[in-house]
């Protein structure tokens, strides 16, 4: 590696490197360097030094702090993914640019109330980590669009939530959430809800405001009942309800129109609602493991139509 004050890109990934070469610092005109897959255990200071730098990749590191200096610069993307970080600065409400920022596969406690201010911020991966709860404070991010808070220890979701009022997609799934706020009927925007894994035993009347709702997936949670406004996501595709507890489907269900695929295996349930049959763009509807399940005549029409059914 030579000097090159013109230099804008610099991938340093995978060399092996257990610390960054001094001579980076004087790259002033970079802006972005990659230093993924090494074996960094600290960051220098004069970090802070490269102004023009917009990108910083540091993934799969052993890093378990950050330099004050990093939050000084002009990043518009961040990855710090799975590195050992036990804590973030709140100083992270200085990247005031940022749009993407991974801190997934860490040892992370706790998400810093100042991430509220990174207003321009349009993707955010927060998986693997240690959370058991979400700051009020995710509820500025406006622009954001994806959200990732899987496998983790939330047991609880803040009102705010409902705010996030660009979100398209929201994943929280593997953790241990009891129930949802009602103000996730707010996501105007929201097309896929990824929740498995969960203990949910009910959803709030508000999920049939999502109006955008294309897939909706709710395995392995304890769920017992569905409410009758589910019938209102005109959009729906998908809907995974795979190894709960319910013992009985509203038969507002009839109403999901678009609806392409239903799972329904790993239930209780003792009959089905009429309606079902009659879905226009049902492809698949898998009943496995329902022990008390009294098949319906309409099944047989429902096949002949092209519908793969499982029982």
């Amino acid at each position: 590696m030579q000097p090159d004050n013109e230099t804008r890109f610099l991938d340093l990934s995978a060399q092996r490197l257990d610390s960054v070469p001094d001579l980076v610092g004087t790259f002033v005109h970079l802006e972005r360097l990659d230093l993924d897959q090494n074996q960094l255990t600290s960051l220098p200071a004069w970090i802070g030094n490269l102004t023009k730098l917009q990108v910083l990749s540091l993934y799969h590191n052993q890093l378990a702090a950050l330099p004050e200096s990093l939050w000084c610069l002009n990043l518009r993307m961040l990855n710090i993914a799975d590195n050992q970080l036990g804590s973030i600065s709140e100083q992270i409400g200085a990247l005031r640019q940022l749009e993407m920022f991974d801190a997934g596969h860490n040892r992370l406690q706790q998400i810093p109330a100042a991430i509220g201010a990174l207003q321009q911020l349009r993707f955010l991966y927060l998986s693997n980590n240690q959370f058991s709860s979400v700051p009020d404070s995710i509820g500025d991010l406006q622009r954001l669009i994806y959200l990732n808070i899987t496998d983790n220890a939330l047991h609880t979701l803040p009102a705010s939530l409902g705010r996030l009022s660009a979100l398209v997609e929201l994943r929280l799934y593997n953790n241990v959430l009891t129930s949802l706020p009602a103000e996730i009927g707010q996501l105007a925007q929201l097309k896929e809800l990824h929740l498995m894994r969960n203990r949910l035993s009910m959803l709030p009347d508000t999920i049939g405001n999502l109006a955008q709702l294309r897939k909706c997936m709710l395995q392995d949670n304890q769920l017992t009942s569905l409410p009758d406004t589910i019938g209102t996501l005109g959009e729906l595709r998908e809907l995974d309800l795979r190894n709960n507890r319910l013992t009985h489907l509203p038969e507002s269900l009839s109403q999901l129109r678009e609806l392409r695929w239903l799972d329904l295996r790993g239930n209780a349930l003792q009959s089905l609602p009429g309606g079902i049959g009659q879905l226009p763009q049902l492809e698949k509807l898998d009943l496995r493991w329902n022990k008390q399940l009294v098949l319906p005549g309409w099944l047989t029409q429902l096949a002949q139509r092209g519908c793969v059914i499982y029982h």
